[in-house]
C-alpha cells in the first residue's frame, strides 16, 4: 500500500499531490443526488443565473470529499485507522463545472496515542483551481498505524 505510517510523516512537510480532477456537471449532479441535496444553486441553471455567481456552483462538500480522496494515496491509504475529524473548513472561492482541482497537504502536528500501534496526524488540505486560487481549505485529523509498535513500547 502506498499510504504512510505514523513514522513516515514530518511536521511542516508539504505534500503536492500529483492526482488532479476536472469537475463535470455529471459529478456535481450525481453527488447532489446521492446526498439528497436539492439546493437549486447547484442544480438549477436558470435559478443560478439570478445569483451573484451567475451560474451553478459545484457542491462544496464534493470539493471537500474530493480533496480527501486525492490525498489518500499519498497519506493514509492502507494505514488509516480512522478519520477523527474535519475542522476549519473554508471555501474562499467558488468551484464551477469544468474547473480542474489539485490538492496540497501540510502536516501540522503529530502525537502518539495511549495505544502503541497508532498515532494522530493533523493535516491541512488546500484545494486549488486551475488558476492557482484556493477554493477550499480545511484540517483533517487522522488516526494512523505505527509501523513498529513494539519498538515504541520498548522505548517507553
Amino acid at each position: 500500500m502506498p499510504g504512510r505510517h505514523y513514522e513516515d510523516f514530518r511536521v511542516g512537510e508539504v505534500i503536492e499531490h500529483a492526482l488532479r480532477r476536472t469537475i463535470t456537471e455529471a459529478d456535481n449532479v450525481l453527488f447532489c443526488s446521492l446526498t439528497l441535496n436539492t439546493q437549486p444553486l447547484h442544480l438549477d441553471e436558470e435559478y443560478a443565473r439570478g445569483t451573484p455567481f451567475g451560474r451553478r456552483l459545484v457542491n462544496g462538500l464534493l470539493t471537500l470529499a474530493l480533496a480527501v480522496g486525492i490525498s489518500v494515496r499519498d497519506t493514509t491509504e492502507g494505514t488509516l485507522v480512522a478519520n477523527l475529524g474535519y475542522a476549519k473548513v473554508e471555501h474562499p472561492k467558488p468551484v464551477f463545472h469544468g474547473d480542474t482541482l489539485r490538492v496540497q497537504t501540510k502536516v501540522l502536528s503529530m502525537r502518539r496515542t495511549s495505544k502503541p500501534d497508532r498515532g494522530l496526524v493533523e493535516m491541512e488540505h488546500s484545494v486549488f483551481n486551475q488558476g492557482g486560487e484556493v477554493v477550499c481549505r480545511f484540517t483533517r485529523t487522522a488516526l494512523v498505524q505505527v509501523r513498529h509498535p513494539e519498538k515504541a513500547e520498548a522505548a517507553a
